[in-house]
């Protein structure tokens, strides 16, 4: 399921007080995200038969399952039909081997030739994939992002680690903030995001209080694995410097702005009919 809605941008969501009904931004303050959940890993199908596999450290950064590889193909096939390929500018992904692994394969080129003269995004066999390597040719580049990764731990490789030293929920909503706003400073207007499902779900529940309950809804619901929904933020707060690239200023040659037949009479010979 795809969807576009509007993703208010303010500095705090205590501030999202527009009236109801249709909104009008300038188009240079928006930017498009296409949000994606990362594919099926091999820590959703242990999660299912017991919840707490997810606080194993086995399944901290799972790789996908070959199911999740084919939910992959199905919306590599989805945004190269829609055109929506052409159009994204740079792909964010979460460090970890999961999204990855689905930024790569949803977003990255045709499959890889030897002699063809660019790095591939994916060797072969990546990450007990048992895939075909992934060619970098013709696809926007790729950049792994802290910010948007699941539940934070101290290390990956901490001797402390346990299970229940991980991120609060209103931890994981404020760095999902500071994701946005990270994000707002971006100069690409069209940019896909594949992370989790906990911080997308969080990040998002800060938004479309100042929508229609069906709205707040969509914009906030879980998100299945390999799901991608299509979303606007939208700079209420000035925060944007960038100027308009497709406004034009009219009043074309410079001069006064005469009503049409006090100019008639000072240039008969250039007058035009009403």
């Amino acid at each position: 399921m795809s969807f576009i809605a509007v993703m208010t941008w303010v500095l705090s969501p205590d501030n999202m007080d527009a009236p109801a009904g249709p909104s009008l931004y300038p188009s240079h303050r928006c930017k498009t995200v296409h949000l994606v959940r990362h594919a099926q890993g091999i820590h959703n199908v242990a999660g299912e038969k017991n919840h707490d596999a997810y606080l194993s450290y086995d399944y901290f950064d799972a790789h996908l399952t070959p199911l999740g590889w084919q939910q992959v193909d199905n919306l590599h096939k989805h945004v190269q039909e829609t055109g929506l390929s052409k159009k994204i500018e740079l792909v964010i992904t979460s460090p970890l081997l999961r999204t990855i692994q689905t930024a790569v394969g949803v977003f990255g080129g045709e499959g890889y030739a030897d002699g063809i003269d660019v790095p591939p995004l994916m060797v072969a066999n990546a990450g007990n994939s048992d895939r075909s390597a992934i060619s970098s040719f013709n696809c926007p580049p790729f950049v792994a992002v802290e910010l948007c990764r699941e539940h934070l731990i101290e290390s990956n490789d901490d001797i402390l680690w346990t299970p229940e030293i991980r991120e609060t929920n209103e931890a994981v909503a404020k760095r999902g903030m500071e994701f946005i706003n990270w994000l707002w400073t971006r100069k690409e207007k069209e940019i896909a995001v594949v992370t989790h499902s906990g911080f997308l779900y969080h990040t998002l529940s800060a938004f479309g209080n100042d929508c229609h309950p069906s709205i707040k809804s969509e914009i906030c619901k879980h998100f299945a694995n390999c799901e991608l929904r299509s979303m606007v933020i939208v700079d209420r707060s000035m925060v944007s410097s960038d100027p308009a690239t497709t406004n034009y200023p009219g009043k074309i040659p410079s001069g006064l702005d005469l009503p049409s037949d006090v100019a008639a009479e000072m240039h008969p010979d250039k007058a035009v009919p009403s």
